[in-house]
């Protein structure tokens, strides 16, 4: 009889949604699996997370690891060609990937049945990538043209690009995942080779398998085809995260051809575990999400400045990433008035507290959201990847608690800490 090689292995049964247990796994070669035992529809997900995204990259190589994700549809040394999603689809899934500046994502949803077939193909690509020169050409050229029609040829995109890379002047936050076109045309197919062996390796990497799946199963193909893997060649220190003080606030103006003039305000603030980072989360629902929300009854349906109006914080970020406020204005001529109402209802949070009525409204809707983004197998397991990219899966439960416990007082003090000008960066888009 066979036996399991797995030299440290834990487990962690951890109940999760009522009806789902979570379990952890790690092999010899330092690749991590979590699995989550979901029976409540015959699917499956299959994915592998690579700890690499855009903050990782070295200077002058911008938007090298997105370039990668496409070569890795290319062709492995058992599955030649560009078969990958063919033979998913012959088996009845889907597939896909994505970059993003703090990981990059490749994922499968299957019967469970079929998800021997996503371990096959993904551990093989893992390992043996067939990295052709001719394939690095042509994807890097279709990557300069993706480049082109999202960001040079979409004002909206470009003006969020500028005001990050205006905020950010050291952080590589401040680099488009895309990257820039000069970069892009600067990478070589040695680094590309390089940028491969050095980040896709079973240490730097994460397996999430969800859904009806039977568990022993799973672990034991998984470990069949994974675990023979090497562990990393090159050993990776962290990276330091690091951004200069900002001693006054940034402006910049953009002019493109546009339909409707925009006005970008985007403050420096931390992410989570950071408790400030989910008070800034029921900030945003009060300020701009949806229309009962302050700042659209107020630019919208009652002065008419603007078409639409709405915030953004991103708490799952590796380090502290930009809270945003972004406005499409219908006057160019209105661009001052619109910013200067969205300050004084700014103020009126940092001099007025919330009503406890509309705190608990704002904490029902960020954890029903939460909550919703999870009610599919393929949504669960992507937000215990990303809690896990910025720490551990098991922090799931805590942001959950820590989110229950924000008081008017915490959304109060965040807006005195982290809504000043040290802090804002304003981009203006203007129609040329």
């Amino acid at each position: 009889m066979k036996k399991f090689a797995i030299v440290f292995i834990f487990i962690l049964i951890f109940p999760f949604m009522g009806h789902c247990k979570v379990e952890e796994h790690i092999f010899k070669n330092g690749l991590k699996l979590i699995i989550i035992e979901d029976h409540s529809s015959p699917v499956a997900t299959f994915q592998v997370w690579y700890k690499i995204g855009s903050i990782d990259e070295p200077e002058g190589k911008a938007g090298i690891s997105h370039l990668l994700e496409h070569l890795m549809f290319r062709g492995s040394k058992n599955y030649p060609g560009n078969v990958f999603s063919k033979i998913i689809q012959s088996h009845g899934g889907i597939d896909n990937a994505f970059t993003t500046k703090d990981y990059t994502v490749y994922f499968q949803k299957l019967t469970p049945s079929k998800v021997s077939v996503a371990i096959d193909l993904e551990s093989d690509r893992m390992e043996n990538l067939l990295l052709q020169k001719e394939d690095f050409e042509l994807e890097k050229k279709i990557v300069l043209e993706e480049r082109r029609q999202r960001y040079e040829d979409d004002p909206e995109n470009l003006i969020i690009e500028e005001v990050i890379g205006t905020a950010f002047k050291v952080h590589s936050y401040r680099k488009p995942v895309i990257g820039w076109a000069e970069d892009i045309q600067s990478i070589t197919f040695e680094d590309i080779q390089e940028h491969y062996h050095k980040y896709y390796c079973p240490e730097n990497a994460f397996i999430i398998v969800a859904g009806d799946i039977r568990k022993d199963e799973i672990i034991e193909k998984i470990r069949e085809k994974f675990e023979k893997i090497p562990s990393c060649k090159n050993s990776k220190k962290a990276k330091k995260l690091y951004e200069p003080k900002q001693y006054g606030e940034r402006r910049l103006i953009l002019k493109k051809q546009t339909h409707l003039p925009m006005l970008v305000m985007a403050y420096k603030v931390p992410a989570y575990p950071n408790i400030d980072s989910l008070s800034l989360e029921i900030l945003s629902t009060i300020l701009g999400e949806g229309k009962s929300s302050r700042l659209y009854r107020k630019l919208v349906n009652e002065k008419g400045l603007v078409v639409d109006i709405g915030t953004s914080n991103s708490p799952l970020s590796r380090d502290g990433f930009l809270f945003f406020i972004v406005a499409s204005i219908k006057d160019t001529e209105k661009i001052e008035e619109v910013e200067k109402i969205i300050r004084q209802e700014i103020e009126k949070i940092k001099n007025e507290l919330p009503s406890e009525k509309e705190i608990e409204k704002a904490k029902n809707q960020v954890e029903a959201s939460f909550l919703f983004s999870q009610d599919s197998v393929f949504g669960h397991a992507l937000i215990l990847g990303k809690f896990e990219i910025i720490g551990s899966w098991k922090m799931i439960n805590n942001y959950r608690h820590d989110i229950i416990k924000i008081s008017p007082q915490d959304v109060q003090s965040v807006a005195k800490k982290y809504f000043n000008e040290e802090n804002l960066t304003v981009g203006v888009l203007l129609p040329k």
